[in-house]
């Protein structure tokens, strides 16, 4: 089996799962221990928390917003809410809790504001840190783009777009042609991979 397929089944439960487990973690005295959630639907909770952060990170990118899902991964964690990736997340979490659940808006809202930053702050230290080999960087971009960012140097891309990305000066792929890359829009593709080996 080729491990470097994301489509591979391997690869995906795994994120899933290691995505699982760290919601699980933290979700103590928000999911675990809360009386608004039934213990029976306890794991399923922290699946649909899961889902929620996985599906903002592939909305973000797959709608050209590479910038914000890039400084969420650029940060140590500081401002973290701030971040509209975080921000989708949380909001489509607390949606889920309401109509899966039958919480009421603030209940949901104090489950998610609670949650969804802290998980993604501890998802951002696991892919920086190089002995957690649970969250690996360059195949969290591989899943979430859909296989975009294969071939890719994922530390390199983020590394430049933290920097400021040199535009039009000397050659370096301006952010419009990075937002075009993920969004299958315009023929950027090997122009991309090729800065960002």
């Amino acid at each position: 089996m080729d491990t470097n397929n994301y489509n591979s089944p391997n690869k995906s439960i795994s994120m899933i799962e290691n995505l699982n487990s760290l919601v699980k973690q933290n979700a103590g005295d928000t999911i675990i221990n809360n009386t608004a959630i039934p213990d029976a639907h306890n794991e399923e909770a922290v699946q649909e928390a899961s889902t929620a952060i996985e599906q903002s990170l592939k909305t973000s990118l797959s709608g050209g917003n590479v910038k914000e899902v890039a400084n969420l991964f650029n940060s140590s964690g500081e401002n973290i809410t701030a971040n509209p990736v975080t921000q989708q997340a949380t909001g489509n979490f607390a949606s889920r809790l309401q109509s899966r659940y039958g919480l009421n808006v603030q209940q949901a809202a104090n489950i998610a504001n609670n949650l969804i930053p802290t998980v993604l702050q501890r998802l951002v230290h696991k892919a920086k840190d190089p002995a957690d080999s649970s969250f690996d960087l360059q195949n969290i971009f591989n899943e979430v783009s859909e296989g975009k960012t294969k071939g890719l140097n994922v530390q390199s891309m983020l590394a430049k777009i933290k920097g400021g990305m040199d535009r039009d000066k000397d050659g370096d792929v301006d952010l419009q042609d990075l937002k075009a890359f993920f969004t299958g829009s315009g023929g950027v593709v090997d122009k991309v991979k090729g800065l960002f080996k």
